[in-house]
């Protein structure tokens, strides 16, 4: 029982035994009796009340009754027992059930809008439908009954005639028509927003037309209040969605109509204003083409021309009085503009110029204050104003409380917001006339208007600056990824990452780089101004603290986008900065403006000199944040001591300027870890402050910065810290900081660097993954500086090999690579210690996987060589001819070859020439391989002292074997690359033969990807370029040829890039696919330098290969656009938009590719343009991954793609549902509109069934797809799911997801949780 006297499974006689205490003269029984019903119709089930119509008959008669009672919350549990009814109701009493309540007679209540909201909630209980579901018999007789019974009820006329009913009576008055003529609110409007939020799909033309009208009329209508009207607005826009492209263009031509005529009121104007604006959110793409004809009617009550038409009005009304009205126009229109802005950005292109002399107008109307132009004396009388701190409101006289024209200024600020969301920062519009209009209206009176003035202007300058960011990235960003020849070698592998990790800590002097566009030149030139605005009003008691937080923000992105900007000036802004954190509360606002000066002044340290910044102002003021107890305050203001250590120690700064100030700073950090109330993030960065300054202190020529005495109990209490559990993680980190910095033995205390190097190895163990990456980082550092390897113990490096043992192990590749390159180093100056059995068989186990590659091999061999070249490679060497048939021979015969070399030979107990004799009697396919593999492994680093000769490998490409075959050619071409005039004239007189030129292709490309074998191939190149052009248009031949003319045209560009160019016109579709290869190859493989080669050919090159006619050469020119983007982003995002059209094109599905193909009794669908589809998405993927391409990005369009993209093929599916993952941050105002449209989408993949026929793999395949459809679900509910009404589809939609597939939920809702805390 769910409570006393309620059955379990209750039935209709249960209902109709307390139907008669409805009419009890009691109403607190009445109350109970419908709570009692209501749980009733909750716990029964779903057909207990189908089929006794006459109990239900008189259960809403009973429901009607207690409709009209006077007692309110007894009428409100009759509406929530009406909507539970109707879920368990028969279907032949729903429509009288809705025409009774509809009418129902509420003289007992003083409640008038009972009867539209007992309907309300009956619509909103039906089963309705859903986009993407398939629609049951429930949904289709519910909609019946809204269709027959309901709207007619609305409108007062019946819609859609039901057969056999010519003699039906006409419906009784509609309850519009009755809001309509008498003009009060029955809530009738917001029943019909219901019905076409909840039934729109289903809904017929002609109601959908009707409801408009009525709606219309109700916007006209002279009686109708404001609030019906803002309905009414409401009501069309949830009513667009459905509308016919005929009843969109008549309604938007009759409002044009409209707005033309000479008498129409301004609140009328108003409305149709309105009702544009939540169109064009509502409906952007339908209505968008529209805006050509409409945004002149938008932009008109904006003009210069009214404007002066209002003054002339006002100057002759004898009572000065103006047209509030009219205020309100403009509002509405600053808003509608700001939704078209952002809605519909592309369709108001035309309208740009328009739109910005419109808002900058308005952002200076105050009609209140005489003369609102801009005159010089009047600003400056306003200064002194400001730092008189006199009241604003008193000066001016603005004491009219209906003034609402602060309003239009607000909204010309948001509005202009928009405007610089869509237009590129270069406009001259940007900082010629918006920039300078801003800054003006800091004097703005008004709180919530200048907050939005300040918020516009630092959204230019964040715009501004991640724009040249991004141009800065991608003009670096080529130069900065290592390259991706092959190299390796322990020079090369073995800390070469050292430098690059000391010079990231901060050591480069900043600069503020000088302008390089219109954008930063008009911010470099209103640098000033801003200083000087903020300062005036940072330093007003008037001034709240809000807004002081918006220009404190305003400030740091100017620094940010400036790289700096504030050297002339940083004593001006210091002072006051520092003046208000002085002089601040502790209540939350209080608390943010203190994080945003924190962050302020970390940015100054960052990007300005040390003698800009003012230690010794701020260095107290740190060290007070720093104990602040809210422990966001503290922790940023640690954050910033680490920025000020940077500044204060060499080369940034001198000696003198730091020595005073690095001390306090010590004294802020140690106290802030030692302290027992300090909060556990605040410790964390305390440590990872005070981990800095020691390694910044580092080296004799620092010595005396900070006293010795001081670094070594800094390093203790470190090494204390890093075995507490809490601040575990931020000790490793602090320890790699000093490993790294560290110059010489002595800068480490006695025994540190053992007790720290025990304690990482320690956590090498430990379950959390971080925690182990992060202390085998450490590690690694700590072995390869010299300095610091020097400080460890042989007992202590003993037992760190023995702790990494453990990680010699193929499965996890990023553990094992960084503790081989450990190896490496002890291997150096300690072989014994290193070349152990437990090691041996470490890299034994490694070498027989086959899943080592990349940098994992780069790091095996490194660890080879170190022990080789050690003299410990004997016991190394058998253990790996032991077991060098078991794995891939390759990997294992470039490991034995370079053993080999590095050995010496004869110290090893074998030598080349075994091998080489190993090779002609062994008869094992393997073993054969696997010697192959070591002779041009040793003949590649042996050069040209190597005894080899290209007849040592040649005559086994006569093998009965395939694998001998390939691995002779790979082989020849390795060693080819040690000595390239002993081989590469034999491997011509090869190709020219016409035979095995498959194998001397591999040959060609493995001796082409050596970049110390460049020099010497340039003589040969144009033979090869001939042979391989010819030989490469065979089918098997075509993917290594073109890897091969690739490499060629990297090695002699000024001769080959040119003929590249003209075989992509080859009416040859074969060459024309090879060059199109070839050329990605030549993006992926080249650095910065070769830039220049291509500055002028990338262009016309992809446009060219994008746009070939042969699909599967167009799939690959995806593939190539893609490996360009990457790679060569300063060549190809100018000119982003001439070749983006070419993916988004090739997303769409073509029909014409899709084919039937009969297999047995079955017939298939094929669809040839998938694999182009899914290199487009993998394209559209790509562009999300830098903040260059996607300020280059229609994000409408874009967006639409990916959407679109949902309902294509597995794979492309589970793509876009990585790209929405990654669109959830970069476009949140575009996901929030398109929540519902989303859910109609990811419904039906989720729901998909498959055949009792499918196989295991289509059963994997629904069910990763389940899994990543739920994923971004989650991630969407978590970041937009809170949404308005206008969400409600998505809402029904998560709910359905949480209910039909909690358990993949749950698992979704647990691996993103974990993903966040790893």
């Amino acid at each position: 029982m769910a409570s006393s006297g309620i059955p379990a499974n209750p039935t209709s006689q249960h209902v109709a035994a307390i139907l008669p205490k409805l009419n009890d003269q009691d109403s607190d029984i009445r109350y109970m009796t419908l709570n009692d019903l209501n749980k009733m119709m909750l716990q029964g089930n779903a057909s207990f009340l189908t089929h006794d119509y006459t109990i239900c008959a008189k259960l809403v008669e009973g429901l009607l009754h207690t409709l009209n009672d006077s007692n309110g919350d007894v009428q409100n549990m009759s509406v929530n027992t009406l909507g539970s009814f109707v879920k368990k109701a028969p279907e032949t009493i729903l429509c009288p059930t809705i025409e009774k309540v509809s009418s129902v007679d509420t003289d007992n209540s003083v409640d008038a809008t009972m009867a539209a909201t007992a309907v309300r909630a009956i619509v909103a209980n039906l089963s309705h439908p859903v986009v993407g579901a398939p629609r049951g018999q429930k949904v289709q007789e519910h909609y019946s009954a809204v269709s027959k019974a309901l709207i007619p009820r609305l409108l007062g006329k019946i819609l859609i005639p039901l057969p056999n009913s010519k003699s039906a009576a006409p419906p009784p008055r509609g309850m519009l028509q009755d809001d309509l003529e008498s003009g009060h609110d029955s809530n009738a409007l917001d029943l019909l927003t219901d019905v076409a939020r909840y039934f729109g799909p289903m809904l017929q033309e002609a109601e959908v037309q009707a409801m408009e009208q009525i709606c219309l009329r109700i916007l006209e209508s002279s009686k109708c209040g404001t609030v019906m009207k803002k309905k009414a607005v409401t009501a069309i826009a949830s009513l667009s969605p459905y509308f016919t492209d005929a009843l969109l263009a008549h309604h938007v031509s009759y409002s044009i109509e409209q707005l033309r005529q000479s008498h129409i009121t301004s609140q009328q104007r108003k409305l149709y204003l309105q009702v544009y604006s939540s169109l064009a959110r509502t409906i952007p793409q339908k209505f968008g083409p529209y805006l050509k004809t409409l945004a002149p009617f938008v932009l008109a009550p904006l003009s210069q021309e009214e404007l002066e038409q209002q003054r002339d009005a006002e100057a002759e009304n004898e009572d000065g009085e103006r047209d509030f009205q009219l205020e309100e126009v403009r509002e509405a229109a600053l808003v509608a503009i700001e939704s078209f802005l952002q809605a519909c950005a592309q369709d108001m292109r035309a309208y740009i110029k328009d739109v910005a002399e419109a808002s900058l107008r308005f952002l200076k109307y105050e009609p209140n204050v005489a003369g609102d132009d801009d005159d010089e004396d009047m600003e400056e009388e306003e200064d002194d104003e400001l730092d008189a701190e006199e009241d604003f409101e008193e000066e001016t006289g603005f004491d009219d409380e209906d003034d609402i024209s602060w309003k239009v200024r607000r909204c010309s600020a948001k509005t202009l917001h928009a405007l610089i969301d869509t237009i590129d920062t270069n406009d001259s519009v940007m900082y010629g006339q918006i920039a300078p209009a801003l800054i003006a209206r800091f004097k703005e009176r008004e709180e919530s208007v200048r907050n939005e003035v300040i918020a516009t202007l630092a959204f230019l300058v964040s715009k501004t600056g991640r724009n040249t960011a991004s141009h800065v990235e991608a003009s670096h960003h080529t130069t900065t990824q290592p390259s991706r020849k092959r190299r390796r070698g322990f020079s090369e592998s073995l800390g070469s990452d050292l430098s690059v990790q000391q010079h990231t800590n901060g050591y480069a002097s900043p600069s503020t780089p000088p302008p390089t566009d219109s954008a930063t030149q008009g911010l470099a030139k209103i640098n000033p101004e801003v200083v000087k605005a903020t300062i005036k009003l940072l330093k007003s008691s008037s001034v709240p603290t809000t807004s002081k937080q918006a220009l404190v923000s305003l400030i740091k992105d100017m620094v940010i986008a400036q790289k700096g900007g504030l050297a002339q000036r940083a004593d001006q802004i210091l002072n006051p900065v520092l003046d208000v954190l002085g002089g601040l509360g502790s209540n939350a606002t209080s608390n943010a403006l203190r994080v945003e000066i924190m962050q302020l002044l970390r940015v100054i340290a960052q990007y300005h000199s040390s003698s800009v910044i003012q230690p010794a102002k701020v260095v107290p003021a740190l060290g007070k944040s720093s104990k602040d107890r809210y422990a966001k305050v503290s922790a940023e203001a640690l954050m910033t001591v680490e920025a000020y250590v940077k500044a204060l120690t060499p080369p940034r700064a001198s000696r003198a300027q730091g020595e005073q100030f690095l001390t306090q700073l010590y004294q802020i950090t140690t106290e802030r870890v030692s302290a027992s109330e300090t909060d556990t993030e605040v410790r964390q960065k305390a440590v990872q402050a005070l981990g800095l300054l020691i390694g910044r202190t580092s080296g004799s020529n620092n010595s005396g910065i900070l006293s010795q005495q001081d670094r070594y109990a800094g390093q203790q209490l470190i090494a204390e810290r890093l075995k507490n559990e809490l601040t575990r993680l931020a000790c490793v980190r602090a320890v790699d900081t000093i490993a790294v910095l560290a110059q010489s033995p002595q800068d480490f205390s006695q025994g540190w660097a053992d007790n720290v190097a025990l304690e990482l190895g320690a956590q090498l163990n430990k379950a959390s993954r971080p925690l182990r990456g992060a202390s085998l980082t450490a590690l690694r550092m700590l072995a390869v500086n010299q300095a610091s390897r020097a400080s460890l113990s042989d007992d202590t490096i003993r037992q760190l090999v023995g702790m990494l043992v453990a990680l010699l192990r193929p499965d996890d590749l990023h553990m094992m690579g960084p503790a081989l390159i450990v190896l490496a180093a002890f291997a150096k100056d300690r072989p014994a210690f290193v070349a152990t059995n437990d090691i041996i068989d470490g890299i034994c186990a490694i070498v027989v996987s086959s899943s080592v590659t990349g940098a994992a091999l780069d790091a095996l061999v490194t660890c080879v060589e170190a022990i080789g070249q050690a003299g410990a490679g004997e016991n190394l060497m058998k253990a790996l001819l032991n077991v060098g048939t078991q794995g891939d021979p390759d990997v294992t015969g470039q490991v034995i070859g370079t053993l080999l070399v590095a050995g010496g030979g004869s110290n090893l107990g074998v030598q080349l020439e075994d091998f080489a004799k190993e090779l002609q009697t062994q008869q094992d396919e393997t073993k054969k391989c696997l010697s192959l593999s070591v002779l041009g492994e040793a003949a590649l680093r042996l050069g040209t002292d190597c005894s080899l000769r290209p007849d040592s490998f040649m005559p086994h490409f006569s093998d009965a074997s395939d694998k001998v075959k390939l691995s002779a050619a790979v082989s020849l071409g390795r060693a080819g690359a040690g000595n390239v005039k002993a081989y590469l004239p034999s491997i011509l007189q090869a190709l020219n033969s016409n035979d095995r030129q498959y194998l001397l292709l591999h040959s060609v490309k493995e001796l082409l990807q050596h970049s110390n074998a460049e020099e010497d191939i340039k003589p040969y190149t144009q033979v090869l370029w001939q042979n391989i052009i010819q030989s490469g248009q065979a089918e098997d031949n075509k993917v290594v040829g073109a890897e091969c003319i690739g490499r060629l045209a990297i090695i002699d560009p000024a001769a080959y890039l040119p003929q590249l160019q003209t075989f992509l016109q080859n009416p040859n579709p074969t060459v024309r696919g090879m060059v199109i290869s070839a050329l990605r190859y030549v993006f992926s493989e080249t650095d910065a330098e070769y830039d220049a080669n291509l500055r002028t050919a990338i262009v016309p090159m992809l446009a060219t290969m994008l746009a070939d006619s042969n699909l599967d050469n167009q799939r690959v020119s995806l593939t190539t656009f893609n490996s360009a983007f990457h790679n060569k982003p300063n060549l190809i995002l100018p000119h982003l938009q001439e070749l983006l059209p070419y993916a988004m094109q090739a997303t769409v599905i073509r029909p014409e590719l899709v084919r039937e193909v009969k297999m047995g009794p079955f017939t298939l669908k094929v669809d040839d343009g998938k694999d182009m589809r899914h290199s487009a998405y993998e394209t559209l993927y790509a562009l999300l991954d830098t903040p260059a391409s996607r300020q280059r990005l229609d994000m409408i369009a874009f967006y639409d793609r990916i959407v679109a993209g949902l309902a294509d093929e597995h794979e492309i599916k589970m793509l876009c549902c990585l790209v929405l993952t990654k669109l959830l941050a970069i476009a949140p105002a575009e996901t929030a509109r398109r929540l519902d449209s989303l859910a109609q989408q990811l419904r039906p993949v989720l729901a998909e069934k498959l055949k009792d026929t499918a196989v295991k793999q289509d059963l994997e395949k629904l069910a990763e797809r389940q899994k990543a459809v739920v994923k971004v679900s989650v991630l969407i509910q978590k970041g937009f799911g809170q949404g308005g009404d206008d969400a409600r589809v998505w809402r029904d939609y998560f709910e359905w997801v949480r209910k039909e597939y909690g358990h993949i939920l749950k698992l979704a809702e647990d691996e993103l949780r974990g993903a966040a805390d790893f």
